[in-house]
């Protein structure tokens, strides 16, 4: 990656300098308003926590959830500004607004190591636009907050395959920087894509095919094996002519999953049982039944044990695999030992020298809930969907625009 990093910014000198950083800080809460996974704000911390040692005046933007029409209080980013402050061991500030009167006011009062966070970039309509005049309006706004000798440093990861104000057009206003995690997180996935060792293992679950179909597309040809299991197992089976009973299925992509089995059904690898119950609910009784035989009235909602031991075969001589999705719903007791039992056989794997990747989203979830040990994979992306369009060879604007020159000062 021809771009520059945040050990580039550091050395140029950052003591007393606005830096304006767009982080990853979109976490899942409870009904409570708490935070039920921090994952991405610990990936956060340590850009942010150079920046501050060194005397930068740190402003992070970053967004929670998908607020519809403006400010939505329960998408404030307040309880994560306090779960950041712990993580940093110092106080983040909040601002009430993103460039509003608070923002630039507390920009204004910001000392050396000071950490501000804006409040949630997407309150501001603008930060999505489809239109690039409304999207620069932003940017500059956000880069008047840093001053004109400010920086900019790309620590998003999870949002770099989105064209958005605080991602992409900040960058084409100042000098700009990959942070620690958005340079790690490219240097694993070139990895994944260019000098990978074999046998490479790709294992993915989720609920749709269309959702994953460009990535089985793009890594058929280059992968020893593909692992399918979750509720996107049912497409395929039903390509086979498997009756599926009332699982997950999407119809309109039967035709392309049987043009896939066709053509790689020798890479392909599909659950040979399913966990099955009546209803998608937790204290549902579940049974185990063969892929071929789902009873009418039922719905798979994790592979079976038998499926666990096959793909375990699979994956337990892979030097290099590939995890972006569970194999069940991981979230109810009775049916997350699929995702588990495919989990510790990429720990397995790793133990033994494979080179392993967890692909964010719902897999690095079902890590943290499953008391799965995290140094047991290689590395674990916090960008679920930016990890799949790198893989399937798509260009990321936010990686794209930091790669470019900065422009002139």
């Amino acid at each position: 990656m021809a771009v520059k990093t945040l050990e580039d910014l550091l050395a140029d000198g950052v003591e007393g300098r606005g830096v304006l950083v767009r982080s990853d800080l979109n976490v899942p809460l409870d009904d409570d308003g708490n935070i039920s996974d921090p994952g991405r704000i610990i990936a956060s911390v340590p850009t942010l926590q150079k920046l501050a040692d060194a005397g930068a005046k740190v402003i992070v933007t970053a967004h929670l959830g998908r607020p519809k029409d403006g400010p939505d209080p329960k998408f404030s980013l307040a309880p994560v500004a306090a779960a950041l402050g712990e993580k940093l061991g110092r106080h983040v500030q909040l601002a009430g607004d993103v460039v509003g009167t608070d923002a630039l006011a507390r920009a204004e009062g910001l000392t050396d190591g000071d950490v501000l966070l804006l409040e949630n970039i997407r309150f501001e309509p603008r930060e999505t636009s489809k239109d690039d005049d409304e999207r620069l309006a932003l940017a500059k706004s956000l880069v008047e907050l840093v001053g004109d000798d400010g920086a900019f440093v790309s620590d998003g990861f999870g949002v770099v395959h989105r064209k958005q104000a605080s991602v992409y057009d900040v960058a084409t206003l100042l000098p700009h920087y990959a942070g620690t995690l958005v340079a790690t997180e490219v240097e694993v996935l070139e990895q994944l894509t260019s000098s990978t060792e074999r046998p490479y293992a790709v294992v993915l679950g989720g609920s749709k095919v269309s959702d994953k179909l460009a990535v089985i597309e793009n890594l058929a040809t280059k992968a020893d094996s593909i692992v399918i299991g979750g509720g996107m197992c049912f497409t395929f089976l039903a390509a086979q002519g498997v009756s599926v009973g009332n699982s997950l299925l999407q119809e309109e992509m039967i035709d392309t999953c049987k043009k896939l089995l066709e053509d790689y059904g020798d890479v392909i690898h599909l659950p040979v049982d399913i966990v099955v119950a009546k209803e998608f609910a937790a204290d549902s009784p579940p049974s185990t039944v063969s892929a071929t035989e789902i009873p009418d009235g039922t719905m798979g909602l994790d592979i079976g044990p038998e499926s666990v031991k096959r793909f375990t075969a699979l994956l337990s001589n892979a030097k290099t695999v590939f995890w972006n999705g569970p194999m069940g719903v991981f979230e109810f007791p009775e049916f997350a030992a699929g995702t588990k039992g495919v989990a510790e056989a990429i720990i397995g794997a790793t133990a033994k020298g494979a080179f392993s990747v967890v692909g964010g989203g719902d897999s690095a979830a079902a890590v943290r809930q499953l008391g799965l040990p995290e140094d047991g994979f290689s590395h674990i992306s916090t960008g679920g969907g930016a990890s799949l369009e790198y893989l399937e060879g798509k260009t990321l604007p936010g990686i794209q625009i930091i790669s470019s020159a900065s422009p002139s000062s």
